[in-house]
């Protein structure tokens, strides 16, 4: 169904583009930057209300009676011409924060970067920003503000709809579905992009980059989420300019983390992550190990369990941001218990609990990992020390943690990797867990060995 959307909706942008006496042709030009613009007219394209969520079009009509400018734009409309059901519809307006928050009662105004409205319509929640305008340096800097890489610190401006088609990341995010007369607004030549597969940074790339180095980790998820591909133009700076990534704050990056790992497309945003050399923003000591041994047992771990992540969303299977964090950080937590032990002679135990402590903390200052998560990693690494130990009643009590499944399966993934030991160990862990009790308990006395006998005291004899 969503092919024969897409086709049907390219068709018509085609036509309507090609044909010089189409109304786009009428109304196409370029805005004050030479941006290109064209507008696509409602009975010449398959965007439907009736695929959008019921609250986005209370909020694109009451702005629209109130005489404000409002559309629906990015990635919503994408999605919609693309036959895909949009995850956010979200919407822009030439209304300010303040006069957005007047019109709804439901309203909160989020962010000092960037000020957006969140209007809440119980748990679904849209989002309103004002239509962007250039940035620009003011004497008091309340407006907008730039470090001294290009790096934007806060974005305040407010323009056309113009402007803020000049200040989106991609060509195919710079819609623009306009409730007034339901027509498509189109920049930079967006549904060619969109028909081509092709992945276009509007702007400079390089510039757009130094203004916000999050957009290279942009570029390659929306490569791998859209199947495009990524044009030369755009692709050649993400390698040179990826240490631009150290200043972008952990907080930040863990949202991107999820959106990078938890979406379905883990294995191929991985793979493009080490190719541009952004993994190593993410995840550095993990990026490490990679560099000393290529296409070693690390790679061959991440990207299992990449693909097994993947395997888990597309059947609707629960996912943890935790399960990646732990299994990725497994091997540098292993190579720092050796460290520690070299250097303080700890037992192989004790210098794997401060290897875990000492590789969370160093992890969290790349990506801030949220206490209910780190604390999970932390229980799947600790039962990678205890899964071992079977005897008498710990396997029992080890069924019974509330977090042995987790640790369970970070162990078949080793085991799948590192074969020997530890995948006959997760195999005693697969068989145990559904074995009837009496097999188990014959299993606990095999690895228990025989039993030893008690010594009776002897007797104490009288002189």
């Amino acid at each position: 169904m969503g092919c024969v959307i897409f086709s049907k909706v390219i068709g018509l942008c085609r036509k309507v583009i090609g044909s010089s006496t189409s109304p786009v042709d009428e109304v196409a030009g370029a805005t004050t930057s030479g941006l290109a613009v064209e507008t696509i007219p409602r009975e010449q394209h398959v965007v439907s209300r009736s695929n959008m969520s019921v609250n986005a079009i209370k909020v694109l009509n009451r702005l629209n009676r109130h005489g404000y400018k409002a559309y629906l734009v990015g990635g919503g409309v994408r999605d919609l011409l693309l036959g895909h059901s949009p995850k956010d519809f979200d919407i822009a307006t030439n209304a300010t924060p303040e006069q957005i928050k007047e019109l709804f009662k439901n309203c909160r105004l989020i962010g000092r970067r960037f000020r957006l409205a969140h209007i809440l319509f119980g748990r679904e929640v849209i989002e309103v920003a004002t239509l962007r305008g250039h940035h620009q340096e003011t004497d008091e800097g309340n407006l907008s503000k730039q470090n001294d890489s290009g790096m934007l610190l806060r974005d305040n401006v407010y323009g056309t709809i113009d402007e803020d088609a000049e200040r989106r990341d991609f060509t195919v995010n710079a819609l623009y579905y306009d409730i007034a007369d339901h027509s498509i607004i189109a920049y930079g030549g967006g549904i060619n992009d969109l028909n081509n597969g092709t992945l276009r940074m509007i702007g400079d790339p390089a510039t757009r980059y130094k203004e916000d180095p999050v957009r290279m980790l942009r570029a390659i998820r929306f490569a791998t989420k859209l199947n495009m591909t990524i044009s030369e133009e755009t692709r050649a700076p993400i390698k040179p300019m990826s240490h631009l990534m150290k200043s972008i704050p952990a907080a930040r990056l863990f949202e991107e983390y999820q959106k990078l790992f938890l979406s379905g497309k883990a294995l191929d945003n991985y793979k493009l992550l080490n190719e541009y050399q952004l993994f190593e923003s993410l995840f550095p000591m993990c990026a490490d190990l990679l560099e000393d041994n290529q296409g070693g047992k690390e790679d061959k771990l991440f990207q299992l369990v990449c693909a097994n992540t993947d395997k888990r969303i597309a059947s609707e299977q629960r996912v943890t941001p935790a399960f990646i964090i732990a299994a990725f950080l497994w091997y540098p937590i292993e190579v720092q218990a050796q460290s520690v032990m070299n250097e303080s002679g700890l037992s192989y135990y004790d210098a794997m609990m401060v290897a875990m402590n000492d590789v969370c903390d160093a992890q969290c200052r790349s990506v801030s990992i949220p206490k209910r998560f780190s604390a999970m990693a932390r229980d799947m690494w600790g039962l990678q020390l205890r899964l071992p130990r079977r005897s008498g009643a710990k396997a029992f009590k080890l069924l019974t943690h509330p977090k042995f499944r987790a640790g369970y399966d970070l162990l078949l993934i080793r085991g799948e990797i590192e074969g020997g030991e530890v995948a006959e160990l997760a195999q005693w862990w697969t068989t145990f867990q559904h074995a009837p009790e009496k097999v188990q308990r014959d299993m606990v006395r095999k690895v228990s060995g025989p039993r030893r006998k008690r010594r009776s005291p002897k007797k104490k004899t009288q002189d």
